[in-house]
């Protein structure tokens, strides 16, 4: 009889690990309607704007709309001839009526990226009642000049995120309708380091820099191992990772200084990474202090942030860390949906292997990161 009894403890122990491990994805209403803007913010503290000509920061907010609204499909690139998807929502639309202190989740792009590439991700949030807001990170987005500061000071990122927190709390439209208790973020790549040192990750330099300085076989021509995760393709024509160093240190000695300081956010309840990049310069003593729930998606064929020592180090040093692994997808494949002339004009970011469909990972991933929010936001 004990161990009978025994048995069906086992096996309902059994039920709950598997539970746990593929927990219910919630079904978003694709009816819901979802409203866009855009906002200019201007810190008043100062801050590093990474060699950036315009210092300012541009969002892009995603909310629920009423149900008159009119959604058109938004695009990234040329009007005429736009090279990604960048959703479907209204601009300017009203705000849906009777929704009030709503949780509000900030969004980081990856290298080179904007925040319209994360529409998928804001617009699905929206849709599900949040109001998403992803920034345009100075000298390291497609809006603006590409510069050695933005590609090599990561851990300033961080405060991009929090300056836009502060500003939209104060927004007159969406402040009064964001609940201050209820705020997560989530990033993309080097978003998602970005978003781990809200969580209270702290960086170590010399993992990266050490690393990817050119070696002797690097100098006779030989590729080496790290040649995808030391020169990722956004930063073509910036040189070498010494001469981007030399750069950076004639102007933001001051950021280099406190690279691995604390940028934790205290407001930020919960953290959302999308193939994280440059996870293995997370150091483990910062991680293992993070109490933050953290939820972690990669691609099997990942080699711009390949999981061994970005998500799979990540989780292992968390206390509170959940990785789901898709098979088949890359890196990315995270990216906004790309148009036919996307998919022409630049085939490295907008091919998939066989049997990939970009907007069924992106369903999958907006819906496993919906889940993840309404849990540990406690919103629902």
């Amino acid at each position: 009889m004990k161990r009978v009894r025994l048995a069906a403890v086992l096996l309902l122990l059994v039920g709950v690990a598997q539970a746990e491990k593929k927990p219910k994805l919630r079904i978003v209403d694709a009816n819901a309607r979802v409203g866009v803007v855009t906002r200019v913010f201007h810190p008043a503290a100062a801050r590093n704007w990474r060699g950036a000509a315009v210092q300012e920061l541009d969002a892009v907010i995603w909310y629920p709309a009423s149900d008159t609204a009119i959604e058109t499909k938004q695009f990234v690139g040329d009007a005429e001839h736009p090279l990604f998807v960048a959703g479907s929502a209204m601009p300017h639309a009203d705000f849906a009526p009777h929704l009030e202190r709503l949780p509000l989740i900030l969004i980081s792009h990856g290298t080179g990226g904007s925040a319209l590439q994360m529409a998928w991700l804001g617009t699905a949030l929206a849709r599900a009642g949040y109001i998403a807001v992803a920034v345009d990170h100075p000298g390291n987005n497609a809006n603006g000049k590409l510069t050695p500061e933005g590609f090599a000071l990561w851990w300033e990122r961080a405060t991009d995120l929090s300056n836009v927190l502060d500003a939209l709390l104060k927004d007159e439209t969406f402040g009064v309708r964001i609940d201050s208790t209820r705020i997560a973020a989530a990033g993309y790549s080097l978003g998602g380091y970005t978003v781990l040192e809200l969580a209270g990750a702290q960086t170590d330099i010399a993992q990266f820099f050490d690393r990817c300085r050119p070696h002797p076989e690097d100098k006779a021509g030989k590729p080496t191992d790290d040649a995808a995760v030391c020169h990722v393709p956004e930063m073509r024509g910036m040189g070498s990772v010494d001469d981007i160093l030399q750069a950076v240190r004639k102007t933001s000695r001051e950021s280099l200084a406190r690279s691995g300081e604390s940028y934790r956010d205290p407001r930020v309840k919960a953290v959302f990474a999308i193939a994280p990049a440059l996870g293995f310069t997370e150091t483990p003593e910062s991680l293992h202090a993070i109490r933050l729930p953290v939820e972690m998606v990669v691609g099997t064929e990942d080699r711009i942030a390949p999981a061994n020592e970005n998500a799979d180090y990540l989780r292992a040093n968390l206390k509170a860390g959940r990785e789901t692994t898709l098979p088949g997808v890359s890196h990315y494949t995270f990216l906004d949906t790309c148009t036919p002339a996307g998919v022409s004009a630049l085939p490295m970011y907008c091919t998939e292997a066989p049997g990939i469909e970009r907007d069924a990972v992106h369903a999958r991933v907006a819906a496993t990161a919906v889940t993840f929010f309404d849990r540990e936001l406690r919103w629902r």
